[in-house]
C-alpha cells in the first residue's frame, strides 16, 4: 500500500473541518428558524394616539424597532391590577442593562386615569419613564391598541354587578409582547408559576430577530 502524502493528508483534513463548520451553521441556523417559529404573528398593529404619564403623546411610531411586553389595569382597581403592576415592575427590574425593550400599561378608565393620576401609580411602583409608558386617552383609541390590536379584553361593569365602588371593570390579566415592527407574537398568562420567565426568554429572543 503506498504511503499518502502530507500534501493530500492536509487536503483531506482540511476538507473535513470544512465540513463540520458547514454542519455547526446549518445546526445554529435550524435552531434560530426553530426558536422563531415559537413566536408567530398573531396580530398586526395600527398606529394609535395615546397619551402616557407624563402627557406626552404616544404612537405606534415611538415604539418602532423595540420590542415591548404590555398590559391593561385601572387604577381604582381592587382586584388584580395592583399584583399585574408589580409584576411588571419586576419585569422591568430583570431587563435593567438591556436596550431596545419598552414596556407599555394601559388603563381601561381613561376618565379618571389621567396623566397627573398615572404618573403618580407609575411612581407607587418605581416605573421608569424612560423604559415604562403608562397611557391613557379616549375610550375609542384605548379600545383600538387594546381589544383590536393586542387582543386584551377591557369590558364595563354594570353597576348592578359591581362587588364595590371600585369594581368598575372586567379586564385581561395576560401579557402580551410585541416585536420591533408592530406585530403581536405571544401572550402570556400572568399565573402561571414560569410566566416571568418565559415572557424574558420571549423578549430576549424576538431583540435577536433582524
Amino acid at each position: 500500500m503506498l504511503p499518502i502524502s502530507p500534501r493530500l493528508q492536509w487536503a483531506v483534513w482540511g476538507f473535513l473541518a470544512a465540513v463540520i463548520v458547514v454542519i455547526a451553521v446549518l445546526f445554529a441556523q435550524s435552531r434560530h428558524k426553530t426558536r422563531t417559529a415559537d413566536f408567530p404573528v398573531l396580530s398586526e398593529l395600527k398606529n394609535f394616539s395615546l397619551t402616557n404619564q407624563l402627557g406626552e403623546p404616544t404612537g405606534l411610531q415611538n415604539l418602532e424597532g423595540q420590542v415591548w411586553v404590555a398590559n391593561i389595569i385601572f387604577t381604582r382597581c381592587a382586584g388584580p391590577c395592583p399584583r399585574l403592576t408589580e409584576f411588571m415592575a419586576s419585569i422591568q427590574r430583570d431587563l435593567q442593562g438591556i436596550s431596545g425593550v419598552r414596556l407599555v400599561t394601559m388603563t381601561t378608565d381613561p376618565e379618571f386615569d389621567t396623566p397627573a393620576v398615572l404618573r403618580k401609580y407609575s411612581e407607587r411602583f418605581k416605573g421608569d419613564p424612560s423604559r415604562w409608558w403608562f397611557l391613557t386617552g379616549t375610550r375609542k383609541e384605548i379600545a383600538g391598541l387594546a381589544r383590536d390590536g393586542l387582543k386584551l379584553t377591557a369590558v364595563e361593569k354594570n353597576p348592578g354587578e359591581r362587588d364595590n365602588d371600585a369594581d368598575l371593570f372586567i379586564h385581561s390579566t395576560i401579557f402580551v409582547v410585541v416585536d420591533k415592527h408592530g406585530r403581536m407574537r405571544a401572550t402570556f398568562e400572568t399565573d402561571e408559576p414560569d410566566s416571568k420567565t418565559r415572557i424574558l426568554n420571549a423578549v430576549k429572543q424576538l431583540l435577536a430577530e433582524s
